[in-house]
């Protein structure tokens, strides 16, 4: 069994506890994912990451079936944390997109629920199209992205509400959303947010939204932790925008004997987020564990933090044009 003593947790308002090392799954390939969840509960990796949106939440619930038919860890050792998706922000859909994921993931209940952006699309019922993605009529002459202005986002918030009450996720929060939106479900929540998912590495260090996130009791999620590595394929980001091929950041990493990728995790766990780099090797679950067992400097932690230049790779104000809307979310 993995010694999983080193790994440290943040506080939830409730007293639970998350861990600060998880994994991705966007963009796990289906047919690998189940492989991939066993390696890395094997690897001490007790937080996943999925969405409805990532389609591959049935292949992440066959994998998490294994390690419970295993005996490897109970379901109460994990936190699995899953997204909400755009076209399920009305509220007589909220519990349809939640169950199709429990069925899916083969859980009774959710440790984290979070509204996937602060986007309402048209509604696409799970049985006629699953994931739904950005586009509502595929079979459109022209395809593309059609919002729903029927819904607020306070209704959506206020499903997922009764969703805790129900006992089908414990804990809900928000993604890809800024300071104001943040305080507003503040004001307006019965059930407060938990957790703020967000766009967070060196080069988009965010520090005023965490702090403010911090100051209401909420705890971060940092997602493209390592910055430009899944977007280059997407034709968000170049090679040379990688965080993880800077001479600096190697340099630091040479002093502990450790990765560059390791440098910059450990910066964001210093941070005080939780960080779920996404791999499906074996050898890269075991790397990105063992982070750990030392700790930066605080002049090392600004020397990273100084790479900061706002550069947003995850922005459906630039992509979502590409589906025929003009969907900025972020100033």
């Amino acid at each position: 069994m993995v010694d999983t003593s080193k790994q440290t947790h943040l506080k939830l308002q409730n007293g639970d506890q998350m861990p600060q090392l998880g994994l991705g799954l966007w963009k796990m390939p289906n047919e690998q994912c189940a492989d991939v969840v066993v390696n890395a509960v094997e690897a001490g990796y007790r937080l996943f990451d999925s969405a409805a949106d990532y389609g591959n939440e049935k292949e992440t619930g066959e994998g998490l079936k294994r390690v419970f038919e295993a005996g490897t860890v109970k379901r109460e050792e994990l936190f699995v944390v899953s997204k909400l998706w755009n076209s399920h922000h009305r509220p007589e859909h909220v519990k349809e997109a939640v169950k199709k994921t429990l069925a899916d993931l083969g859980l009774e209940y959710l440790d984290l629920y979070l509204i996937h952006f602060p986007i309402a699309t048209k509604y696409v019922s799970v049985e006629s199209r699953y994931p739904a993605g950005w586009i509502f009529d595929t079979e459109a002459e022209t395809p593309k992205m059609e919002l729903d202005e029927g819904v607020a986002y306070h209704q959506t918030w206020a499903a997922l509400e009764e969703l805790v009450k129900e006992g089908l996720v414990k804990h809900i929060g928000a993604c890809n959303i800024n300071t104001d939106k943040q305080r507003d479900i503040i004001r307006y929540a019965t059930v407060k947010p938990s957790v703020l998912q967000v766009e967070l590495h060196p080069y988009l260090t965010q520090e005023k939204l965490v702090r403010f996130a911090k100051s209401e009791g909420l705890q971060v999620i940092a997602y493209s932790n390592l910055g430009a590595g899944s977007y280059v394929s997407l034709g968000g980001a170049t090679e040379e925008e990688s965080v993880i091929g800077r001479e600096d950041i190697k340099a630091i990493g040479a002093k502990y004997s450790k990765t560059a990728a390791q440098v910059v995790l450990r910066w964001g766990v210093q941070r005080g987020t939780t960080v779920i780099p996404k791999t499906i090797s074996k050898e890269r679950l075991a790397e990105n564990a063992d982070i750990f067992d030392f700790e930066l400097s605080q002049e090392e932690m600004d020397q990273v933090s100084a790479l900061n230049t706002g550069r947003r790779f995850n922005d459906p104000g630039v992509y979502c044009q590409f589906f025929g809307q003009f969907c900025p979310i972020f100033d």
